[in-house]
């Protein structure tokens, strides 16, 4: 199965001095502002950087919870929390930290979930990924 998902970037002005939205087809983010602040200080918005860390942790959670369905057991709650670390103009980490709540589950067959899921949610797949631009001037 392919799925397609689409967002786009508007940015006017300079870099540090400009100012930009972000938006995606299904309107949870709806021209939502990002910034030089929003990005490096704490300008209100959103920034690249929160939102990667946001799809890491929901992307794990997910695949966390089918690992389980598949093993036999149901979550009563999965918390995932990821940290995402830009230094030297790259992400250099992204840190995910888990509180699982599942009912008869054992620590190392738990742990073995983890780790696969770790290694095989798409957006864990995608920190070694080709990329691919297609770019035109106007």
């Amino acid at each position: 199965m392919k799925i397609t998902r689409n967002a786009s970037a508007h940015w006017a002005g300079s870099g540090k001095d400009g100012k930009g939205t972000l938006s995606t087809a299904s309107t949870v983010l709806n021209q939502t502002q990002y910034s030089f602040n929003t990005r490096f200080a704490d300008g209100v918005g959103t920034n690249p950087e929160e939102l990667v860390g946001a799809a890491h942790a929901g992307c794990f959670a997910m695949q966390l919870a089918f690992n389980l369905q598949q093993a036999g057991f149901t979550a009563d709650s999965l918390d995932v929390q990821c940290t995402i670390t830009l230094e030297d103009a790259g992400i250099t980490s992204s840190k995910l930290t888990v509180k699982a709540s599942v009912p008869n589950l054992e620590k190392a067959k738990f742990d073995e979930l983890v780790d696969h899921a770790e290694h095989n949610c798409p957006i864990s797949k995608l920190f070694n990924t080709t990329i691919s631009v297609e770019a035109a001037l106007a």
